[in-house]
């Protein structure tokens, strides 16, 4: 059992947290829940011992194993994939180089009777009787069958890390963590890159083969999949739930209305001996009865009714500049790296105002085109913007991109330009950046904080063709929501690649689908698409090759 005593966070005067307490039991599967900011990932962070808790400690078995995956990777692109995921076991085969070198010491030196020669005899016994005792395991077969499960080739075995896109070094990292085995898997946002056939694969794995796991994650369908109890934090503290996500949200509506209606009945209350107070604190005969009832009030407990996620981000684009009627011309484009065909002989024409999806399996060149689009690769063929075009671009990795060591405030005075500049406190505002998150640092905010402040900077330029990679991976379900609201909104072009089905529904009217060396256009939305190819996710192209 690992236990988490009394953890309290805070920052300069704030509190993120006080006094959180739990136990994590063999065969939990914990979904932490909370609004962006609540402190979940810093939680995660502390269990993982890669942060330091203000109070409090977490105390764990001396052989527990606790792997942590985080939102950022933490990758070297000097090693091949196969030599990445074996990092796993770095630790086995340096105990292994280090017995062989104290080995080889004992045999050359002849001070038998000297102090440093018992030294290293009892060094070489401890290490020796804990390398043996560990479980005999084929270390490249265990390999192996982790990086075919998450959907790797055995041709990419010897490729540099490097050569990956963000989806593909998330399952290197992913792999790493699984080979550990261990006591309890850490997992911040751990699907927002995977298929659909990676992250079947991997609920199947941490249902049937984890021991322990805390997970934090947007993904509705995969949290109630693979958990079976859920910790909510809010305003500071917790609450612990022995049911999976969608039950959990019930019976938190239950929770705040019951805390709602016994506020509403404690401030009936306090009206009305205050009104009592008032009417008769000057009357003798009634001195007693009074000075009973301000005790009463003095030493009354106040009844809290959590936050509920209310703050709305009013997000609404600028009117866009009209453009000419193809923002996009595309001709003959392809695109290689090195021997590796992406696509070749792809043609279309993107016409003003339409809403297109980029959808299709990782690897197949998505990114890669919006890359071509916006001139940060090179390609072959003709890919050119139409009159009067320009373009609001949201990256992969932007909220990644910005700069962590200035405040939320400096990040958005460093860009603003104009009358805008008497409006950013408003505009931050807007995106639930409250007065007192506005001289936060960068490094401190959670990743839906960051893709919020990053999303802030669409907003600065009046634009008339958006083209957004994933923008909606560390953002909760709510702002989800709220963008997709606002996108819809939007009198300008959109390009859009996304895995999120519910997330394009209703946004698009056109979808590309990028597969097999070329690019397939289909007239209609995302769901006439999925019901033409017989899909029940739109993640489920990795099963159509």
């Amino acid at each position: 059992m690992i236990s988490v005593d009394g953890l309290t966070v805070e920052f300069g005067n704030t509190t993120l947290f006080k006094d959180v307490s739990f136990a994590i039991n063999d065969k939990d599967r914990i979904a932490l829940m909370g609004k962006n900011g609540a402190g979940k990932s810093t939680l995660l962070k502390i269990i993982a011992g890669v942060k330091s808790a203000s109070r409090g400690r977490v105390t764990a078995p001396t052989d527990a194993v606790i792997a942590y995956l985080p939102q950022q990777l933490l990758l070297s692109d000097s090693r091949t994939v196969f030599e990445e995921a074996s990092q796993a076991f770095a630790h086995v085969l340096e105990m292994e180089k280090e017995i062989a070198e104290l080995n080889e010491q004992l045999t050359i030196r002849t001070d038998y009777e000297s102090e440093s020669y018992f030294s290293l005899i009892e060094r070489v016994s401890t290490l020796s009787e804990k390398f043996y005792s560990l479980e005999e395991v084929n270390y490249d077969a265990e390999v192996e069958k982790i990086l075919l499960g998450l959907g790797f080739e055995r041709a990419d075995f010897g490729r540099l890390t490097d050569e990956f896109s963000g989806g593909w070094r998330m399952r290197i990292e992913l792999a790493k963590l699984l080979l550990q085995k261990p006591d309890l898997i850490l997992l911040d946002e751990p699907t927002n890159h995977l298929d659909i056939e990676s992250v079947q694969w991997f609920e199947d794995f941490l249902i049937n083969g984890a021991k322990a796991v805390i997970v934090i994650s947007h993904d509705k369908t995969f949290v109630d999949n693979i958990t079976t109890r859920t910790i909510e934090v809010t305003m500071g503290r917790i609450y612990d739930y022995r049911v999976n996500y969608s039950s959990y949200l019930q019976l938190r509506k239950e929770r705040r209305e019951q805390q709602q209606k016994q506020f509403d009945e404690q401030q009936k209350f306090i009206a009305d001996n205050t009104e009592f107070i008032e009417r008769f604190k000057g009357t003798y005969s009634k001195t007693n009865q009074v000075q009973s009832r301000v005790r009463m009030l003095e030493k009354l407990s106040m009844v809290e009714v959590d936050e509920e996620d209310t703050s709305a981000l009013r997000l609404r684009f600028p009117p866009s500049p009209r453009s000419g009627n193809y923002p996009v011309i595309v001709e003959e484009l392809s695109k290689q790296y090195d021997e590796h065909l992406v696509y070749s002989d792809v043609s279309f024409i993107v016409e003003r105002g339409k809403r297109i999806a980029l959808v299709g399996k990782n690897g197949e060149g998505k990114s890669t085109f919006v890359k071509c689009l916006m001139g940060q690769t090179d390609f072959g063929g003709k890919l050119s913007l139409g009159h009067n075009t320009m373009i609001g671009y949201f990256a992969q990795n932007e909220a990644s991109l910005l700069n962590e060591d200035i405040t939320v405030f400096e990040t958005i005075d460093d860009v603003a330009k104009g009358d805008i500049r008497t409006k950013i406190k408003d505009l931050l505002g807007a995106f639930m950046f409250g007065g007192d998150s506005w001289n936060k640092k960068v490094k401190v905010l959670s990743g839906g904080e960051r893709t919020r402040l990053a999303m802030i900077k669409l907003l600065l330029e009046p634009v008339n063709l958006l083209v957004l990679d994933e923008p909606t991976n560390h953002l909760d379900m709510r702002t989800k929501d709220i963008l997709k609201s606002a996108l819809q909104d939007y009198d300008g072009t959109l390009i859009l690649v996304s895995h999120d089905r519910d997330f394009l529904d209703g946004l698009v009217d056109k979808v590309y689908e990028f597969g097999n060396k070329r690019v397939k256009e289909h007239l209609g939305g995302i769901s006439s698409f999925l019901e033409m190819k017989k899909l029940d996710h739109l993640k489920q192209l990795e099963r159509k090759s």
